[in-house]
């Protein structure tokens, strides 16, 4: 049999009992549409104020768009699963999804190590900054960072072209990736599951050292101001931060580790909810933690709102 004729299904969670279908899905759902709106009103609100085009909310856009399109590469199918019991992908659906999903995993660390590439030269370097970041060096960084991502992602999607599948052809997952289609290769898969582990690993943790590296070096910054109340903004800023990348990153760490550590056990339904955790929840929480904490976009709605409300009065 052709690989073009193999058929998948996303199991989702093995566990679930099928009275808690729907609830299931309409949760997806919910979740997949407040993360598009949110992710989107901060793209249309870049796109119609002049005054927010600059280097820092360039990157924030562009996670946005990251967030958009991981959000509906990931969770149509698993609500469609859950909602009409339809979990069917032909194999080269299959393998863009995963793709995709790694795609944009990469993307969003690369993202994270800009951001932080950013603030690091904002806050430790305040009057070379506008010289050296500026709109054309972001654009070109955002870019850069678009491109980048497809070459890890890549790698194991053309690894898996070439593999023969055999047996068993359910997915437990919520979505197609390499740790799951890895399971279903036929013979010896350890070369293949470790390279990609070693260029998850990659992707993931040298933008994580950078961004840690930058942190202490703002860190020390922050301490020499004389001003308690700048500290105090800073801190807070970086603390926000610093717990969407923790949620980002750590989680990860573990999933991906635990082939390697026998006591570090994992049940699938465990896993797919890790997943689901540190995959979902940052693009869900990122338009709120960027935008609503940021004084610029917080005036531009408020003003929105104030001219829409005299609007309607008039109207």
């Amino acid at each position: 049999m052709g690989q073009s004729c193999i058929k998948f299904v996303i199991v989702g969670f093995p566990s679930l009992q099928p009275e808690y279908f729907h609830l299931v899905a309409w949760f997806f759902f919910f979740l997949y549409l407040t993360t598009v709106v949110g992710n989107f009103l901060l793209v249309v609100v870049f796109a119609l104020e002049c005054s927010l085009q600059k280097p820092m909310y360039i990157i924030m856009v562009s996670l946005a768009l990251a967030d958009i399109g991981f959000a509906t590469v990931a969770l149509p199918k698993l609500i469609a699963r859950y909602w009409w019991n339809d979990g069917a992908l032909g194999f080269h659906t299959c393998l863009f999804q995963e793709q995709m999903i790694h795609y944009f995993g990469s993307l969003s660390s690369l993202i994270l190590m800009t951001m932080a590439l950013d603030r690091y030269l904002a806050i430790c370097f305040p009057l070379r900054y506008p010289v050296w970041m500026t709109n054309r060096t972001m654009t070109g960084l955002t870019l850069f960072c678009w491109v980048v991502a497809h070459i890890f992602a890549g790698i194991s999607t053309v690894n898996f072209t070439m593999m023969p599948f055999c047996g068993p052809n359910k997915i437990v997952h919520a979505f197609c990736d390499t740790m799951s289609l890895t399971s279903l290769v036929c013979g010896d898969t350890t070369r293949q599951f470790s390279e990609a582990f070693a260029g998850a690993m990659f992707v993931l943790y040298v933008p994580l050292s950078f961004i840690i590296f930058s942190y202490i070096c703002i860190i020390i910054m922050v301490l020499r101001m004389a001003s308690r109340q700048g500290r105090a903004k800073t801190f807070s800023t970086c603390a926000t931060q610093g717990c969407i990348i923790s949620i980002y990153y750590i989680p990860r760490f573990f999933v991906y580790s635990t082939p390697y550590f026998p006591n570090l056990k994992m049940t699938p339904d465990k896993r797919i909810a890790t997943t689901l955790f540190y995959s979902l929840l940052p693009p869900l929480i990122n338009p709120f933690i960027y935008c609503l904490r940021t004084k610029e976009i917080k005036q531009i709605l408020k003003h929105w709102g104030r001219s829409n409300f005299v609007l309607l009065r008039l109207a």
